[in-house]
């Protein structure tokens, strides 16, 4: 599987986890990174380069840190320009069809923050409906996404745990549902039993 991993970080020299996963997911042979702040540092996006990485990879993952419950201002031009109209949504926009969308995420708050009745009040899943709501507009499956809490808070152990976390979820076939039926599919029609 062929993956592709966006990335952006607006304070990289500082960062502790996104630089630290960089590092490490240059050295693995079947990912491509796109550092986009050290690409577009004028902000000027090559639409049709980035597109072209896109058409060739099966799995997308926009890794960012969490601003302001949402992504920084950087991956959101990459979204509005790149998943341009006639391209990837509407008439003739198909070419993400099927492809599947991820997203590797570091978050500076604590997992038990992001619940109903604790300060952030909506769980992760909840926030990044948005996003899953484009993965559906431009035909892409949507999965899982890697998730990183308390990022200023963790020790050389926990970072060094978080890549290996990282790099076996954005490997995993089976969390893409609809692969996982397949195999269960296929599974089924050599035995009667379906062991789930």
């Amino acid at each position: 599987m062929k993956i592709l991993v966006i990335a952006t970080h607006p304070n990289i020299q500082n960062s502790l986890v996104n630089k630290f996963w960089m590092e490490n997911l240059k050295k693995e042979k079947n990912v491509t990174l796109r550092f986009l702040d050290e690409l577009y540092p004028d902000r000027n996006i090559n639409v049709k380069k980035e597109q072209e990485f896109l058409e060739i990879h099966d799995r997308i993952v926009f890794q960012f840190p969490f601003y302001w419950y949402s992504m920084p201002s950087l991956m959101r031009d990459y979204f509005d320009f790149v998943l341009e109209f006639g391209w990837a949504y509407g008439p003739k926009g198909n070419t993400l069809k099927d492809k599947e969308f991820l997203c590797g995420i570091s978050i500076g708050a604590p997992e038990y923050s992001y619940q109903g009745g604790s300060y952030n009040n909506f769980t992760i899943s909840e926030l990044l409906k948005p996003l899953e709501a484009t993965a559906n507009a431009i035909q892409m499956v949507y999965l899982p996404p890697f998730t990183l809490f308390n990022t200023p808070r963790l020790t050389e152990e926990d970072l060094k745990k978080s890549i290996k976390d990282y790099i076996a979820h954005i490997n995993n076939e089976d969390i893409n549902h609809r692969k996982f039926l397949e195999k269960l599919k296929l599974k089924n029609s050599e035995s009667s039993f379906i062991d789930l």
